[in-house]
């Protein structure tokens, strides 16, 4: 525990360089730095971790602890190119739409890319662009396919641990190939 206290302190520090690099804060402004900021930092550290669990547990198919990353009655919808499709309420119903899914896959393999979050109080919303790889076995070939995906998530933070509250997946651009 002591370790990974150390850990986030550390975390902390480098994105407090990197916040002053991109607002031209000095290094004697960044002492000047209320509770508040710092708070940001860490909620920011927070969210982007939540982010990469959710794909590092869709990776490894531990969906029964990825459903945990979302709040009780949370909220998930596919859409594909912008249009709407299966909408699942509660961890259960998204348990069980994501191990249908899964399912038919042997490899899960996700790259995500640039988030941005706004965060109010405990709640926060945020962006995540991610490239998701897919490999099946059909009729002895490898398949694999290739997936643009756009989170558009909306989080709450419940006793100070953030969740997905809400999450549109846009399922942008995808191909498919074989694998030889």
């Amino acid at each position: 525990m002591k370790l990974k206290g150390i850990l986030l302190l550390l975390l902390i520090i480098l994105n407090i360089s990197a916040f002053a690099v991109n607002s031209s804060k000095s290094i004697k402004e960044i002492d000047k730095m209320d509770v508040k900021e710092l708070q940001e930092v860490k909620d920011r550290l927070e969210l982007q971790n939540l982010v990469y669990t959710f794909s590092n547990l869709s990776d490894t198919k531990e969906i029964d602890k990825q459903v945990m990353l979302f709040t009780e009655n949370a909220s998930v919808q596919s859409f594909e190119n912008g249009v709407a499709g299966n909408k699942y309420v509660g961890r259960e119903e998204i348990g069980k739409a994501f191990k249908n899914y899964l399912a038919q896959f042997d490899v899960v393999f996700h790259m995500n890319g640039q988030q941005t979050v706004t965060i109010k109080g405990d709640t926060a919303e945020g962006i995540n662009y991610c490239q998701v790889v897919l490999i099946k076995n059909e009729n002895g070939k490898k398949i694999r396919t290739t997936r643009g995906v756009r989170y558009q998530d909306k989080y709450r933070k419940v006793n100070e641990k953030w969740y997905i509250e809400d999450r549109k997946s846009n399922f942008m651009w995808g191909a498919t190939d074989e694998i030889k």
